[in-house]
């Protein structure tokens, strides 16, 4: 495979003048557009945005739900060679003030129904240039591609996570990751042109920005966005785009999983699912849905560098081999490189620059954390056979100490999903009298059933370590979530201390 070296606004250009009248993007609502038509939008929005003084370098915030108008204004900068700040629109209070204070966008686009909440911070925004809710203001006469001068190593978002364990951080991310990535989808799960890629998730999000949008410019195909993520929903829009692939996150796979058999769940289009994590019950899901899944690796500050080849029946539970532009091995604690086997810290060294991120906007003491030692730390627990293959085993964060064992929250999940009750189980670690931690989890039963946290733990003796039994329980209706599906752990671990101290039931 040819890997170019193309920033995003020549890639659309490209694309818009080879296949101007293919189909590109479609949403819901009806929204139909051509890769003529898209492009030709986003040169409007470029030259309004350059006449409002939108230039190189400049950031501009974007805090919109998934529309065409977060996709126009996302390519007229990076048209013009400025940043798109990419704000998750649950962000409140602290979590706001900090993603724009750190970023100070010369511009804020955002919606009426967003107002609301950056007006209960607005006093303590220092850095927020001018807020704008009408898009039409942003929008000039000229659709011809604007003059530009952009490389594909500059500077093209910064994208922040999803902060399930503290603060976000920024992800600054170049043209060339976002390209790389786009190919390195195409390229591995086998993509073709005529496929339609289908994502639920937020645009402010590297699944759907990245995953979805710049694979379909790559090989000319479509990209359907959906508004959000929901179980109900998710087979009606799936069947109303004829989407071909999708990708899942967090609980998203389980949730369909645990909804009731329909005798049309076979009757869809999809061929292709790929994500994380990849369940147990894999095979049963792709008899039940008449689809493949297929396993990867990555996150949004490292870029994907693992795929599972769908068609080369790699070892269960296999993320795949690294493969260019991307190294990876597995650390132990001294950062030395640990034998086939044995599980560590999974580290990521980059063979092309800027197909990682840069850094983190505002935090260079975290940069220089996460990049040590000439690799960007992950976090993330897994080891690799002497094949190469990379096989995930929690994350490292995620990890409980406990009566000196360290746990894989991720273990523990593993077996809630298991039980026929369950919709849902998260595993957190929660401060104990004996010092380190305790095991609590958190569940959501399935309608109508009933479980006692005395049964659930009998269930999971069978099936795990002692230690590893959970102390706590607690069923509740919801677990809170970020929008791409992740469960926020840091607030589960909240409700457990308000518990405790009596200021909230549990």
């Amino acid at each position: 495979m040819s890997w170019r070296r193309i920033d995003l606004g020549g890639l659309l250009e490209e694309r818009a003048e080879t296949d101007g009248d293919r189909p590109f993007l479609v949403m819901a609502d009806g929204v139909r557009l051509t890769y003529a038509d898209f492009n030709a939008q986003a040169n409007r929005v470029a030259h309004g945005l350059r006449e409002a003084g939108i230039g190189p370098g400049d950031r501009m915030a974007i805090m919109l739900r998934n529309s065409p108008e977060f996709l126009f204004a996302s390519y007229a900068l990076k048209k013009l060679g400025a940043v798109e700040v990419a704000v998750n629109t649950e962000f409140r209070g602290r979590g706001l003030v900090h993603t724009l204070n750190l970023t100070e966008p010369k511009l804020l686009l955002t919606d009426e129904e967003f107002l609301e909440p950056i007006g209960a911070v607005r006093s303590e925004l220092s850095g927020v240039g001018r807020v704008v809710t009408d898009f039409d203001e942003l929008v000039g006469d000229e659709a011809g591609n604007p003059e530009r001068e952009v490389a594909d190593t500059d500077l093209a978002a910064v994208l922040f996570t999803s902060g399930t364990t503290g603060p976000s951080k920024g992800c600054m991310l170049s043209h060339r990751y976002a390209v790389r990535q786009g190919e390195a989808v195409a390229h591995r799960l086998r993509l073709r042109a005529d496929d339609c890629l289908y994502c639920p998730f937020p645009l402010y999000h590297v699944d759907a920005a990245y995953m979805t949008v710049v694979p379909a410019l790559v090989l000319g195909a479509r990209a359907a966005i959906g508004r959000r993520f929901s179980a109900s929903r998710f087979w009606d829009e799936v069947r109303e785009f004829d989407a071909t692939v999708f990708d899942f996150m967090g609980a998203t796979l389980s949730i369909l999983w645990k909804a009731d058999q329909r005798p049309d769940d076979a009757d869809n289009p999809v061929r292709l699912a790929w994500g994380v994590p990849m369940p147990s019950w894999r095979r049963g899901f792709e008899e039940r849905f008449d689809l493949t899944l297929a396993h990867a690796y990555g996150l949004t500050d490292g870029g994907m560098p693992t795929w599972e080849d769908p068609d080369a029946g790699e070892p269960e539970y296999s993320c795949g081999k690294a493969a260019f532009p991307y190294d990876v091995r597995i650390f132990d604690e001294a950062d030395d490189e640990v034998a086939p086997g044995e599980v560590g810290e999974i580290v990521i060294r980059p063979l092309e620059p800027e197909v990682m991120m840069k850094g983190y906007w505002g935090m260079p003491e975290e940069s220089l954390k996460a990049f040590r030692n000439l690799w960007f730390h992950t976090g993330d627990l897994g080891r690799m056979d002497p094949e190469g293959h990379l096989f995930f085993e929690g994350r490292r964060k995620d990890a409980i100490r406990r009566r000196g064992e360290n746990i894989s929250a991720y273990e523990i999940e593993e077996v809630l999903l298991s039980h026929p009750a369950i919709a849902e189980g998260v595993a957190v670690g929660v401060p104990s009298e004996l010092t380190e931690e305790d095991v609590k989890v958190y569940v959501v039963l399935k309608p109508g059933v009933s479980l006692d946290a005395e049964e659930l733990r009998e269930f999971c003796r069978g099936r795990m370590a002692k230690f590893m039994v959970p102390e706590y329980v607690e069923f509740v209706d919801e677990i809170p979530k970020t929008p791409t599906g992740k469960p926020e752990k840091y607030r589960l671990i909240e409700w457990h201390q308000e518990a405790m101290a009596g200021s909230r039931p549990g």
